[in-house]
């Protein structure tokens, strides 16, 4: 069996392999892969233009101009005017704070959610468990879009009623995967030795079992952030998204194909808009993935 050697940078290694501390193992994945730290750097970039909106932007979003109706790009407007004279590049610029609160708070309402039911139902088992788990076989056999239109049907138009909607459609995943790693991770024995000292429920579950649960959590928390926003186009798309005349990116792209003969830009710059974020969130979560892996610990 081979023993544990050490090298001159003081870096521990057994069987010929480095190992490292696990915070620059996790910075080396992130930002040492060019194709994550581009995700990284357009999140960034996305971030930075929600905030710098007012100051960014060239115009007023929703203001009106009946004389500049689907103007060509120009110096004037760099990437045209809509149906209603507002130029596209504000509305584009608006679009993210959309997209970035829907991805944020959505997601946000599914994880919680989603962890809670997932938690009850993997630590006490028993009817408890069948009886979660049956309303969450339940809401995972309807099609997500069908369910997202049923709950918005329901609760009407609005930002916030959207942004249920899109978290209650994507809870379903958050609660099968808590409910799975808490049924593991209730069986170890630092779970077993906090009971025998009389740790109770609740101080069992948030401070030795969550932890240990979360992890991949987080890694479908930060690839769900672009299905997320995928979800709200949708919605938008068919006309049942967040109402006018607030910018989203859905919303553009369902009015802009009616012209995409006349003036493209219309509905193609939203459209690559969401692509780019969409996929910029998937290489972060892939990264984060890898990096967050036990089995490559020591070896990247």
């Amino acid at each position: 069996m081979s023993e544990p050697q050490s090298n001159d940078s003081g870096t521990l290694q057994i069987s010929g392999i480095p190992h490292t501390s696990e915070f620059r193992r996790i910075f080396r994945v992130m930002v040492g892969r060019w194709v994550v730290a581009l995700g990284m750097g357009i999140i960034a970039l996305l971030i930075l233009t929600a905030i710098l909106a007012p100051v960014i932007s060239p115009y007023d979003p929703i203001k009106q101009d009946m004389n500049s109706v689907l103007k060509p790009p120009s110096s004037a407007h760099l990437l045209g005017t809509d149906e209603l004279g507002r130029d596209l590049l504000s509305r584009i610029i608006y679009g993210t704070r959309i997209s970035l609160l829907v991805g944020i708070v959505a997601v946000g309402i599914a994880a919680v959610l989603g962890m809670g039911l997932g938690l009850i139902a993997g630590y006490f088992g028993g009817w408890i468990d069948v009886m979660i788990m049956r309303i969450i076989d339940a809401l995972m056999a309807l099609p997500p879009l069908v369910l997202m239109l049923a709950i918005s049907t329901v609760l009407g138009a609005g930002l916030k009623n959207i942004l249920l909607s899109i978290g209650i459609t994507m809870m379903p995943a958050y609660a099968r995967l808590m409910r799975g790693q808490v049924m593991n991770v209730k069986e170890n024995d630092f779970v077993t030795a906090a009971y025998s000292l009389g740790a109770n429920d609740g101080r069992i579950m948030l401070k030795h079992i969550v932890p240990n649960c979360f992890p991949p959590l987080l890694v479908l928390i930060t690839l769900n952030l672009g299905v997320a926003i995928i979800m709200e186009a949708s919605l938008s798309f068919m006309g049942v998204g967040i109402p006018q005349p607030t910018a989203s990116w859905g919303a553009m792209v369902s009015i802009g194909y009616k012209y995409l003969i006349t003036n493209p830009l219309f509905a193609l710059t939203p459209g690559i808009a969401i692509l780019l974020v969409v996929v910029a969130f998937n290489m972060v979560g892939d990264g984060l993935r890898d990096a967050l892996d036990p089995r490559l610990r020591g070896r990247i």
